[in-house]
């Protein structure tokens, strides 16, 4: 079992800032990974802050239960994807709290190390799934859709162009042979997409709409963010890390949302029916982006958005 990350928390210092942790408070980590941010925030909350940990991949939360052992009683450890967090903060006792974060990067230590073919760089089984004990692997995916069910997941989780193209080769491929392995079906997309060429490797989209698809990450996301204002205590801030335009709409829409945004009422309505009060009132108006340098020491951090808000006081 590996005991040691390899991560590196992105934008760690801008989110730690806007989360503000002080002694006493309580924050929940939605997504514990190497556990940088959190041991963040434990540290700046000391001697008595307290903190509530969530990650669906059990290694992980081994990895990081030994880096957080320090600070004991002060960190709680939850299995859970963020899909669950009202119902396992509330089991917690993790209601009303001082902040909230989700840093949706996939962690170095799951892409590097956890063998069930997130990364195309190495040829490993063709899982994808976060929590590897439940839901089917991409593999079964691959397997059972049909040529449109695979061409509608390339194209709305990885906005792949050739989305239709790759379809249909992957199902001529399992026809001859089963797709078990990450090699499989980098060979089916560059077969399709030509070798790589430059930084980004054909194989990207694919990778990442098959990962969004199986870990039904976008609506788990949607659902996460509703529970995640309900659980914080005014004035608790809400800090989101965005990886890829897909999440970020999400998010940017969200709190745009909850603080009072756009109508959405169709034309000819004599009154807005779909605003309420808001909810939320935004600490960032535009995105945080990393610096170059950050950049620089961790290439894995450019395409990072940081987006934030605080609960206002319930009406």
């Amino acid at each position: 079992m590996q005991t040691t990350t390899i991560h590196t928390s992105v934008l760690y210092d801008e989110a730690l800032t806007i989360l503000a942790p002080r002694p006493g408070a309580r924050y929940i980590d939605c997504t514990l990974g190497g556990g940088g941010h959190a041991e963040g925030l434990l540290t700046r909350s000391g001697p008595d802050g307290q903190l509530l940990g969530l990650d669906a991949d059990p290694a992980a939360l081994e990895r990081v239960r030994e880096r957080l052992a320090p600070f004991g009683a002060r960190v709680r450890f939850c299995h859970a994807n963020f899909r669950e967090l009202d119902q396992s903060a509330r089991a917690a006792g993790f209601d009303a709290v001082d902040g909230i974060l989700f840093d949706l990067g996939l962690s170095s230590d799951t892409l590097e190390a956890s063998g069930r073919g997130f990364s195309f760089r190495r040829d490993e089984p063709l899982d994808m799934r976060f929590d590897p004990t439940a839901g089917e692997p991409a593999a079964v995916m691959l397997a059972d859709s049909t040529e449109a069910e695979l061409r509608g997941v390339l194209q709305r989780y990885g906005e792949e162009p050739a989305a239709g193209r790759l379809a249909r080769a992957l199902v001529r491929a399992r026809t001859r042979a089963p797709l078990h392995t990450t090699g499989d079906l980098v060979a089916v997309v560059e077969h399709v997409l030509g070798p790589p060429r430059g930084r980004a490797h054909p194989a990207t989209r694919t990778f990442q709409a098959l990962r969004i698809a199986v870990n039904d990450e976008l609506a788990s996301l949607r659902l996460a963010l509703s529970d995640a204002v309900a659980l914080l205590a005014p004035g608790g801030r809400l800090v989101v890390i965005a990886f890829h335009s897909l999440e970020d709409r999400i998010v940017k829409q969200f709190l745009r949302d909850e603080s009072g945004g756009e109508c959405h009422c169709p034309p000819g309505l004599p009154v807005c029916v779909c605003r309420r009060a808001p909810r939320l009132e935004l600490i960032t108006r535009k995105p945080v982006v990393p610096s170059e340098t950050e950049i620089t020491r961790n290439p894995r951090a450019r395409s990072a958005k940081l987006r934030a808000a605080v609960r206002l006081s319930a009406a």
